[in-house]
């Protein structure tokens, strides 16, 4: 079993034995047992590792029509492998491969034209392509057409659009498109109305699937009584199993869960731990938190300096109420002390700071 890599895209095919092959072109005539032979070339498997040999395979067989060649000589070009290195000639065989209908071209062109990498920006060729591989089953297809869907901006943003694709990937048991249904259904909109049972559904399913975010998700539904009977316990255990991958959100909540005593025996040295956590991983709500904790001295010793820091940051990212308690930490320090705070966010910031949002 050979398996052979385009544009991050693994597709697994039989190497069957070609006797008398060499890298002069004396070997097979049929393009589909050239294709094999560029691959053994490609990979060393059998003969010594040849990039070159693989492309002059590779461009006997897509001379011949052979779109697997040609998406395979596409991807030579663009990352100068066995080549040197031609965003034209790239683009070129890709498309060509694309117009037969090889899904993994028609896929990578989707992304070229999305990312505007060797090819001009458009979402509108982008979705055409990413439509053609998706209707074909590719399931990187339905991601991108479901995220450009969703989380695009201005026009490319299309809520109705997002749902289809969304249900399409569930269909195929995507825990991508079901947690995007479950998300979809939560908040509502672009006409869709919110459906509180119909995420709860979408989002335990897309758990069941091992997705991370249905789990925290659903702890919060279980926090504040959406849909389901309000149950602490139940929102605990969901945070838990989202933290185990590092959810900055999960771990923030389950912060709080500890400082109120919610679900869990009040620990304000747990809320402290979980805070710390998910202000390392960069949320603004878990830093403002953290300083909180600091300025009220809450398990931690009152520590004015750090919480300016803390709150600092948090309001260098966006968090709107850590303003007001930086400036009112600000001013019970001294000149000094708030030289030492300045220099300490600075640092803190450097780890753990984000882009104000």
């Amino acid at each position: 079993m050979n398996i052979c890599k385009t544009f991050g895209i693994c597709v697994a095919i039989c190497v069957l034995p070609l006797g008398g092959c060499s890298s002069d072109l004396q070997g097979p005539s049929d393009p589909k047992e050239q294709v094999m032979l560029g691959d053994q070339y490609s990979d060393g498997d059998g003969v010594p590792q040849d990039y070159a040999a693989a492309v002059k395979w590779y461009r006997l067989a897509a001379e011949q029509g052979n779109a697997k060649a040609q998406d395979k000589l596409g991807f030579c070009y663009a990352e100068g492998v066995g080549v040197p290195r031609d965003d034209a000639e790239g683009v070129k065989w890709t498309r060509l491969a694309a117009e037969q209908g090889y899904l993994h071209a028609q896929a990578s062109l989707g992304s070229m034209y999305e990312a505007g990498s060797r090819l001009p920006k458009d979402y509108a060729e982008a979705e055409k392509w990413y439509c053609l591989a998706a209707d074909q089953g590719h399931a990187g297809a339905l991601v991108r057409l479901l995220s450009m869907y969703y989380y695009g901006s201005g026009e490319q943003k299309n809520f109705a659009k997002a749902m289809k694709w969304a249900r399409v990937a569930a269909d195929q048991g995507m825990n991508f498109g079901s947690y995007h249904l479950g998300l979809m259904y939560h908040t509502g909109g672009q006409g869709q109305p919110q459906d509180l049972a119909e995420a709860v559904k979408w989002y335990r399913l897309a758990a069941e699937q091992g997705e991370r975010l249905a789990n925290y998700k659903l702890g919060v539904m279980y926090r504040d009584g959406q849909f389901v009977p309000q149950d602490y316990k139940e929102a605990v255990k969901g945070f838990r199993m989202a933290v185990e991958w590092g959810i900055a959100e999960a771990e923030r909540d389950l912060g709080a869960m500890y400082e109120n005593g919610h679900g869990v025996p009040q620990d304000d040295s747990e809320a402290v731990n979980w805070y710390r956590e998910a202000a390392h991983n960069r949320d603004e709500k878990a830093q403002f938190d953290l300083g909180r904790m600091y300025a009220n001295g809450t398990w931690v010793p009152q520590d004015m300096v750090e919480a300016y820091a803390w709150f600092s940051i948090a309001a260098d990212g966006g968090y709107t109420n850590a303003v007001k308690r930086r400036d009112d930490a600000g001013g019970e320090l001294s000149p000094e002390q708030l030289s030492k705070a300045q220099k300490r966010a600075t640092k803190l910031f450097e780890k753990y700071g984000t882009k104000k949002k």
